[in-house]
């Protein structure tokens, strides 16, 4: 039988992105093994495609989660995995490592399971190591280091940036738009309102860039009303719901720069080494979700806040009822990064 290894990672859609450049460096020192990844339904398509995957295994949350979590357990374990790597710090993904005929299960210790590991790491948010802080890129690849001591950390964790199967005929739907160039592309949405650079300020933003650039504005179908607010009488075009998330990278690989908010689109960009300008209000680039691509900025609020970080993932409104992490921010800030 053919030897194999299990991945899980089966949070956000911007953890499975991050967790894909773990995935490529299990696979070069582990290259006579097939790498199984299990993630959750909805994230899939930033994995299906990737070499080094040979299996992608998706656990289906809707309806009867629990069913489809046993079924697939089932099933899993009809290989025996040499190692079981488990990325996720939550019950479920922790019941999965448990169950697996595997001689090494390494994750982290925040899992409420992690007792049953062979070996556990600590997750440290934020982690400094000589005064700089990791990114999750380099907190996940502990676990490879775990069993494979002489693997180098990644000193620079651009280095081991995320991979995406952007192909071309991703690009050929990006080109059929009739792409007007230059262009930048601006993500404004965000799950969390306090993760959410605030909308005034993107909708001045994208109307004084539009006096240089064809802006294109990009979320999914649930982000076309704040789109088009943002938009107003720009020009800009609102691409919400038209593009896939590999459309949406492929975009980005070619654009002057993109503006993002903390969230899944900054990964996006990260992955196509987009230059890129991200808003962190509530939240800290040390917590390690930062941007990877070699030209990339950071723009958080100039006065120290005593507040902030209010949150490691951000709130629905400010805690504190001012939400200067944002307001701080200006329109001239972002626009001296072009």
């Amino acid at each position: 039988m053919q030897k194999a290894l299990l991945i899980i990672q089966t949070a956000f859609i911007g953890d499975t992105i991050l967790a894909s450049s773990f995935a490529q460096e299990v696979a070069r020192e582990y290259p006579d093994h097939e790498i199984h990844f299990l993630c959750r339904h909805g994230n899939q398509s930033v994995l299906d495609g990737l070499p080094f995957i040979h299996k992608l295994w998706v656990w289906d949350k809707r309806g009867s989660k629990y069913k489809s979590l046993w079924r697939m357990i089932k099933e899993l374990r009809g290989f025996k995995f040499d190692v079981v790597f488990n990325l996720h710090r939550h019950f479920n993904s922790g019941l999965v490592s448990l169950c697996m005929k595997a001689k090494h299960k390494i994750g982290f210790k925040q899992n409420p399971l992690s007792f049953f590991y062979s070996k556990s790491i600590n997750h440290r948010i934020p982690h400094t190591v000589q005064n700089k802080s990791w990114h999750e890129v380099q907190r996940n690849l502990q676990l490879l280091q775990a069993i494979k001591r002489n693997y180098p950390m990644a000193i620079n964790p651009k280095g081991v940036r995320p991979q995406l199967p952007i192909t071309e005929t991703h690009r050929q739907k990006v080109q059929d738009l009739g792409l007007k160039t230059p262009y930048v592309v601006v993500a404004p949405a965000s799950v969390w309102f306090t993760k959410q650079w605030e909308e005034a300020s993107y909708k001045n933003l994208v109307s004084r860039l539009s006096e240089r650039f064809q802006v294109y504005l990009i979320g999914g179908p649930d982000d076309f009303a704040l789109c088009e607010r943002v938009k107003a009488e720009s020009g800009a075009v609102n691409l919400c719901g038209k593009l896939n998330l590999l459309e949406s990278a492929a975009l980005m690989e070619t654009a002057t720069r993109v503006f993002v908010n903390d969230s899944g689109p900054l990964h996006l960009a990260s992955s196509v080494n987009a230059p890129s300008t991200s808003f962190f209000c509530a939240t800290i680039k040390e917590f390690g979700y930062g941007p990877l691509s070699d030209d990339s900025i950071v723009l958080e609020s100039p006065e120290k806040l005593n507040c902030r970080p209010c949150g490691l993932h951000g709130h629905t409104s400010c805690p504190q009822d001012h939400f200067k992490c944002a307001k701080n921010i200006t329109v001239e800030m972002a626009l001296k990064t072009v």
